[in-house]
């Protein structure tokens, strides 16, 4: 059975004015002074180990250990997120998982490494506006030459991923239109977005130094690729997803990520040919799951044409099924695919409590709180 681990990008806010907070490197610092010697468990030194910064100081990035059943993964997710909230309750700080920054907020603060001033200083004002946080997915491969198969299959089924995950529709203190504005900013990066087919590992390698060599990127880690070759493991890492606030649609995304690699490897073994899918197509069907999220329709990869977005659902359903049956996640998808249809993506969630409470610090008051019960789940046992 394929693993899975998930990263998670999360904001740092002052419980106070709900406003963003430059304190990840205190937070870091003291957290692993504090914890660095604990017990195994949910704040030991696993924990430690996973709990990274981001591009600003007013960001904090998490990562789970590799899982093979998705009750290990919720455990890892909420083992990661205490960590975080931990970490930031340390420094008087909250922590939120939205894509963006709900409230207007000043110049960001970049977080003190060579490398992340650099790639501000470079990119300017995409730079500059990058506070955005997203959830990876990666699902093992048996090589990059399966790897680079599953990465040219997967094309036309990512932006489904995007609509299920869309949770920014309010950015710097007003609504965007979009269900997920993080999706938006993030696509001014000259890397990011739907790539051609690499056909081969030596197609993908040839790809990345062209890129580099533009001066796009300056290095690997800038691939920012809708999916790609993990440089650090022997993974392929789907990029496309909002943070999720709900612990249900993490998993959601998590289960569909790792059936999609399954059924795409399974697919490339077998000797069927990569769909053919134009770009620019796949831009739009982007655009589409970034507007709309899951409340009307999406491009369906069967008919490429927009459809409603449960028949285009239940499509990813149908194709990755029996992958699903294997692993045993089936059910828990059906389920969250019912949920998520009753109750619409993350997106909505926040404009229904913005609908209620007339604030958009209610919006983020409420992420703290629903952010904090993942990272509390469970812990009185």
């Amino acid at each position: 059975m394929r693993k899975m681990g998930v990263e998670e990008e999360l904001l740092l806010v002052n419980p106070d004015t709900y406003r963003l907070e430059a304190s990840s490197h205190r937070a870091i610092v003291a957290y692993r002074e504090s914890h660095g010697g604990a017990a195994e468990g949910a704040a030991g030194p696993a924990a430690v180990e996973h709990l990274e910064h981001e591009l600003f100081l007013q960001q904090l990035e998490t990562t789970s250990a590799p899982c093979a059943d998705l009750d290990d993964l919720r455990g890892e997710v909420r083992r990661s997120r205490r960590a975080a909230s931990e970490a930031a309750a340390g420094v008087g700080a909250r922590v939120v998982a939205s894509g963006v920054p709900v409230l207007q907020y000043e110049a960001l603060t970049v977080t003190h490494k060579p490398r992340y001033e650099r790639i501000v200083h470079d990119f300017g004002e995409i730079g500059r506006q990058g506070a955005v946080c997203a959830m990876h997915v990666h699902v093992d491969v048996e090589s990059d030459d399966e790897g680079v198969a599953v990465l040219d299959r997967l094309r036309p089924w990512l932006p489904i991923l995007l609509a299920i995950s869309a949770n920014s529709p309010f950015w710097d203190g007003h609504d965007t239109g979009y269900a997920s504005w993080r999706s938006q900013i993030w696509r001014r990066w000259p890397t990011a977005g739907p790539s051609e087919p690499f056909g081969d590992p030596a197609g993908y390698r040839t790809a990345v130094v062209e890129l580099i060599s533009s001066g796009a990127a300056f290095d690997k880690g800038m691939m920012y690729f809708d999916a790609r070759l993990s440089e650090s493991y022997p993974t392929v890492e789907i990029r496309v997803a909002d943070v999720c606030t709900d612990e249900s649609d993490v998993l959601l995304i998590a289960a569909l990520s790792r059936a999609l690699v399954s059924t795409a490897a399974r697919n490339w073994a077998a000797g069927a040919p990569v769909p053919e899918w134009r770009t620019d197509l796949l831009r739009a069907a982007y655009w589409l799951a970034g507007r709309d999220g899951v409340s009307h329709h999406l491009i369906d990869p069967g008919h490429r044409e927009p459809r409603p977005a449960r028949d285009v659902l239940r499509t990813l359903v149908e194709h990755v099924g029996e992958s699903l049956e294997e692993t045993g996640d089936l059910s828990l998808v059906d389920d969250a695919v019912e949920r998520l249809l009753a109750g619409g993506a993350g997106a909505s969630r926040q404009r229904s409590v913005y609908a209620a409470k007339g604030s958009l610090e209610a919006v983020v008051a409420d992420l703290i709180e629903r952010t904090d019960e993942v990272a509390f789940a469970g812990s009185a046992d």
